[in-house]
């Protein structure tokens, strides 16, 4: 308990000046500070961040200033995973530079949600294949996340509200010529969700990990 309340004191101080820091550039030192802040502390009460890697400490550094409007959301998404009473995945998140629930905030049944460093809806972990959805599939998401920044939730929503309009037009047009096979809620999902460039990404890693423990 010790080690833990040290490390979150530490990682929160860390946090509040590079996030003040980051925060000055836009005149919201004081708010950028307190989320960095915040977010240290939990991260480092709950030891998520690897501080032996690069990636490690890259990653705190990213949610600490370019990525903190991402990072702010996920804080959002850990308080209603809480709410929620949701069981927190130790064994995904401990030093592995992510939070993990399996239930709370989620838009989807049996699908997870990213946002932030925080992945919600894992499901049963217990499971390798939900496991291996957080390690292969939302990992790239909290990863598009921090090199992203603020950019990751205008392209991500930006393509859906851009190519919904796209995909209820085809859609009609191919109602108008008899044909009966799509549904419009799936012709949307299809060009939306599923062939949105970051869900792709996401997917193709997640294939070829599956391939590779496969072979």
């Amino acid at each position: 308990m010790n080690e833990r309340v040290t490390e979150a004191a530490a990682v929160g101080a860390a946090g509040a000046a590079l996030g003040a820091g980051a925060g000055a550039l836009v005149g919201l030192a004081a708010p950028a500070a307190v989320v960095a802040a915040t977010n240290g502390v939990v991260a480092g009460y709950r030891q998520i961040y690897d501080w032996q890697t690069q990636k490690g400490r890259l990653a705190f550094v990213l949610d600490s200033t370019w990525a903190l409007a991402t990072t702010s959301a996920g804080l959002v998404s850990q308080l209603i995973g809480r709410v929620a009473q949701s069981r927190y995945d130790e064994s995904l998140s401990r030093r592995s530079n992510r939070h993990v629930y399996e239930r709370g905030f989620v838009v989807r049944r049996n699908f997870a949600v990213t946002v932030g460093n925080v992945v919600s809806g894992a499901g049963d972990t217990t499971d390798e294949r939900r496991r291996n959805l957080v390690t292969d599939h939302e990992d790239v998401h909290i990863w598009q996340s921090r090199m992203l920044g603020p950019l990751f939730p205008v392209m991500y929503l930006g393509w859906m509200v851009v190519i919904a309009p796209v995909a209820v037009i085809g859609w009609a047009r191919g109602r108008l010529s008899g044909d009966r096979s799509t549904s419009l809620w799936a012709a949307i999902d299809k060009c939306a969700y599923w062939q949105n460039p970051l869900e792709r990404q996401a997917y193709l890693r997640a294939s070829r990990a599956s391939e590779a423990r496969s072979g």
